[in-house]
């Protein structure tokens, strides 16, 4: 979190985006991979790139320190990060689906709600009843391009294995619930938007028709974006009040894009 003063008014910033690190590359679904080059390696780098430039060295970097760098190998949709219509299937409404760097930005920056879903059990289904009554019992009424963050409390578990497995998840009905009130954007602190794999899995091998991958494929016929793997929802100190700017890193083509998501508190000073 951080505070600071701008134009007569308080803004606190609150980051909900995870930290990528390779503490839990070994057992990420979308496995990941940071190489560290550190300042004394960069050298070495240098004058591999720029041979002709290697009796200049000493006295450009005199201590022998040149860049750090880091070279990552991962998935888009690794860490925090927005999926994009397209990751649904290549149509959406009939139409193209759009990839991440054709969602408008306008879907990216809007004043943010928080539906607080800590009650519901991993593998649990978040209905259109559940988002009903959380938000008859916050006072508030879902507007176009509001952006709707879901908490579960699962982001506790990020750096144990098995964590995408220990979340609730939004239901077919739930996400056209806000999706059909103009949302364009919905985040969740969790692995995915659905309820877990293996409960999805479980049903499927028992005959249940309809329940797989639900929310996800509800995009294939009404286009919305979605946010995964949202951080810090607990610190979040009002249910709504608040802007949230989570903008995809722009890649060509792309089914998702990594974001670096915030939440805006702005109070006037007195």
């Amino acid at each position: 979190m951080e505070m600071f003063e701008r134009g007569g008014k308080r803004i606190t910033l609150i980051d909900l985006s995870d930290t990528l690190d390779n503490s839990t590359s070994e057992f990420e679904p979308n496995r990941h991979d940071i190489t560290y080059v550190d300042h004394k390696a960069g050298l070495e780098m240098t004058t591999k790139v720029f041979p002709a430039a290697e009796p200049l060295l000493p006295r450009l970097f005199p201590e022998g320190h040149a860049w750090a760098v880091e070279i990552v190998n991962l998935s888009t949709h690794s860490g925090t990060h927005v999926d994009a219509p397209y990751h649904y299937g290549p149509t959406s409404g009939g139409k193209p689906a759009r990839t991440i760097d054709q969602v408008p930005l306008r879907w990216c920056f809007g004043d943010g709600v928080l539906l607080d879903m800590t009650h519901k059990q991993a593998g649990e289904g978040i209905t259109a009843a559940d988002i009903e009554a959380k938000l008859r019992e916050i006072g508030y009424e879902l507007k176009p391009y509001d952006i709707v963050l879901v908490y579960t409390g699962a982001s506790r578990y990020f750096k144990e294995k098995g964590y995408d497995m220990r979340h609730a998840g939004l239901t077919r009905d739930g996400t056209e619930y806000l999706v059909d009130r103009g949302v364009k954007l919905i985040g969740i602190d969790a692995w995915g938007l659905d309820r877990p794999f293996d409960v999805m899995f479980r049903e499927a091998a028992q005959g249940v028709v309809g329940r797989f991958w639900e929310s996800h494929f509800l995009g294939k016929e009404k286009e919305y974006c979605q946010i995964e793997k949202l951080t810090n929802l607990d610190q979040l100190p009002r249910p709504y009040g608040f802007t949230v700017m989570a903008f995809p890193f722009k890649i060509k083509g792309a089914s998702a894009g990594w974001a670096r998501v915030v939440a805006m508190f702005e109070e006037e000073l007195h």
